[in-house]
């Protein structure tokens, strides 16, 4: 079976399947719908690129500069991975002509090195540090699509949603916090039509997971025993950290997890049932074999009854960012905020709870008025139709893009609907 998430299979002809994307991507700027040889995974970030407000002339924006850049990447935790990155991929992009790029969670570029004449040409299109290159700023591109699906992917040629990008060709591969599982940027190699090949994609993957393998054992031992973990922040499955290892837990013991650990003194079981149930038809039966297969995962003596509650404290990143807004660290509560908390809950509490940690923390930010911090959350995809940032971000950094993205989402907000059929 063909990989979806590499551009060309064995045998193609790459200048025939640049032909054809082209003639595909003309017909979707031109009438919105994407012919079928295009791969699902690039119709998908094409749509979400349109709905986004990308236009196929537009370039991408530098934030950071000089001072400002320097300081933020000496700061960033892929810092202490470079020097890996630049073993395993530096002598190869620079014998073959490529780039190695290296961009946060938001998509923008913190490092590009590689071929010094590659270099030059890609600067032309602001393919340089400090430049946003997220798929809500510049459409489908394999960095900022590898960090919004949070898996690697190959984007060849005319893929590129932007038509000054389609000349060339990119793979790219997220790498993560390996304790938390959190996306922290990605590692991409760009190119000329060459890196089409599966072998580029599964190169930046096995990079990635080295960078990954690393970080692991560059994390501080703490002297004190760490207690239990819950992370809730852009998944849909939390994640719990325990003794060394990380369980995924299912969406309903995710919610029951993280209602118990804001409610240390316990809580009933119909306080319970109201937490998590919409449908007031939902038996007690119902909830007692939650909890009792709950038990089985956490192991004996952590969930205890009447009421129900965790015998030891447990931290989550919920929490973590509740306490930084609190103290006024924005930038710091930004940069632990993956995404809204448990995104496809519908349980009342967490809905609720996901509700008031995004009001309060895109409240901050408008507040705080500076141009980055809005424009990481504009850009991203909980963000990119969040009207009253775009215009926080629009008063702040004025620049055309900012502005014409703006008048596309008040257009879009007016009359939805123009790309649902896309």
């Amino acid at each position: 079976m063909t990989d979806p998430w590499v551009a060309l299979e064995p045998g193609a002809d790459p200048a025939e399947r640049v032909r054809v994307l082209r003639r595909a991507h003309e017909r979707f700027t031109e009438a919105g719908t994407v012919p079928r040889p295009v791969r699902a995974v690039v119709a998908d970030s094409w749509r979400r690129s349109a709905r986004a407000g990308v236009g196929p002339d537009g370039t991408a924006s530098v934030e950071l500069t000089d001072g400002d850049l320097g300081a933020y990447r000496a700061e960033h935790p892929l810092a202490q991975v470079m020097p890996l990155f630049r073993e395993l991929m530096g002598t190869f992009a620079s014998d073959g002509s490529h780039l190695l790029a290296v961009c946060d969670a938001h998509g923008r570029l913190l490092w590009v090195e590689g071929h010094e004449a590659t270099r030059r040409k890609a600067g032309r299109m602001n393919f340089v540090p400090g430049a946003r290159w997220s798929e809500s700023a510049v459409g489908t591109n394999a960095p900022g699509t590898a960090v919004a699906l949070n898996h690697p992917v190959q984007v060849f040629a005319a893929e590129h949603f932007i038509r000054r990008v389609q000349p060339w060709t990119c793979a790219a591969a997220p790498v993560h916090d390996p304790r938390t599982g959190r996306v922290l940027g990605a590692v991409d190699i760009t190119g000329g039509d060459g890196l089409a090949h599966p072998h580029s994609l599964g190169f930046v993957q096995a990079v990635a997971r080295a960078a990954e393998s690393h970080l692991a054992l560059l994390a501080p031992r703490h002297p004190r025993a760490c207690g239990p973990e819950l992370t809730a922040l852009g998944r849909d499955e939390a994640l719990l950290t325990t003794d060394g290892h990380r369980i995924r837990l299912s969406r309903r013991h995710s919610e029951i997890l993280l209602l118990l650990s804001r409610h240390p003194e316990g809580l009933t079981g119909e306080e319970l049932q109201c937490a998590l149930y919409e449908d007031e038809s939902v038996t007690p039966v119902t909830l007692r074999a939650e909890l009792a297969r709950l038990r089985q995962v956490l192991g004996p003596g952590v969930l205890a009854s009447r009421p129900y509650r965790l015998t030891v404290p447990l931290e989550s990143d919920v929490t973590a960012v509740e306490r930084q807004l609190a103290a006024g660290a924005v930038t710091t509560a930004l940069t632990a905020y993956p995404g809204p908390l448990l995104p496809a809950s519908q349980a009342p509490a967490v809905v609720r709870l996901r509700r008031r940690l995004a009001d309060g923390l895109r409240a901050a930010l408008i507040a705080r008025r500076d141009p980055d911090l809005l424009a990481d959350w504009a850009h991203a995809p909980w963000g990119e139709d969040d009207l009253d940032v775009w215009q926080a971000l629009a008063a702040a950094h004025p620049t055309a893009a900012i502005r014409a993205r703006l008048a596309a989402l008040e257009a879009e907000l007016a009359a939805p609907g123009d790309w649902a059929h896309a």
